[in-house]
């Protein structure tokens, strides 16, 4: 039995049948961890990973159902941890998962450089405005912008702690496309697969999946387009696989 605090709930991951700890005031997953998660090559029997920016553990909860390799999140505010922790231990997987209270620049010293064969992050999308602009709830204002994180520290803490050979994986916004290929090669990670997500056919693309590897040849893929709604404002088929494991 989950123990919820204050305006939390206990929402179901439909495709993986697990449960996670969301509040609406605090923090509630979004598409886009979903995306990084199914996007993101992992090995399947064993394997060493790291969520970075982990939010309430989302990723490494769905992680957890495509590898039967160990997952470490990281998250440096201490009410999300605790959500996290919580999500974990009532899905039984504190065997395979661990949650770690900190700061992403740390981790590289902390856990060891070189340590993990994938690296995820889903990390804060935009700069830091001026302080009238910021989302006066601190929870989402963190997680939202640059505050505690650039995107340059999270490109380094991944090529710091991801072995060579081993796969990093970003999910963002388009628009900061040039700057992650610019700081993935300064860093040693080289793109490898790219995937543009668009909310409908007829619209721009509004997030950017890139998975690089670190000390990798040059040679860029892109894959297919995926679309979130169709024409009636329906899930598509692709997303309906994905969310609720719909063929």
């Amino acid at each position: 039995m989950a123990t919820l605090k204050d305006d939390e709930r206990l929402d179901y991951l439909l495709a993986e049948k697990l449960r996670i700890i969301q509040s609406p005031s605090v923090f509630a997953f979004s598409l886009d961890a979903v995306l990084l998660a199914r996007f993101v090559y992992v090995p399947i029997q064993k394997g060493n990973l790291i969520d970075l920016c982990s939010g309430n553990g989302v990723i490494p909860l769905f992680l957890s159902a495509r590898t039967k390799g160990t997952i470490t999140g990281v998250e440096i505010q201490p009410r999300l941890y605790d959500m996290a922790v919580r999500s974990i231990e009532y899905n039984g997987l504190e065997h395979r998962l661990e949650m770690i209270l900190g700061d992403i620049k740390e981790m590289p010293r902390q856990l060891g450089y070189g340590k993990f064969d994938v690296v995820t992050c889903n990390p804060p999308y935009f700069t830091t405005p001026p302080k009238s602009e910021i989302n006066p709830n601190e929870h989402l204002a963190i997680a939202r912008h640059e505050i505690l994180c650039t995107l340059e520290d999270a490109i380094k803490a991944a090529s710091d702690l991801v072995r060579q050979g081993g796969k990093v994986a970003f999910v963002h916004r388009p628009g900061r496309l040039l700057d992650i290929i610019t700081l993935m090669r300064q860093y040693r990670l080289e793109p490898k697969r790219i995937q543009f997500v668009y909310p409908k056919v007829d619209k721009e693309a509004n997030t950017l999946l890139v998975e690089a590897i670190k000390d990798g040849r040059p040679d860029l893929k892109i894959e297919k387009p995926l679309t979130i709604y169709n024409k009636d404002n329906e899930y598509t088929k692709e997303i309906r696989e994905i969310l609720y494991g719909e063929s």
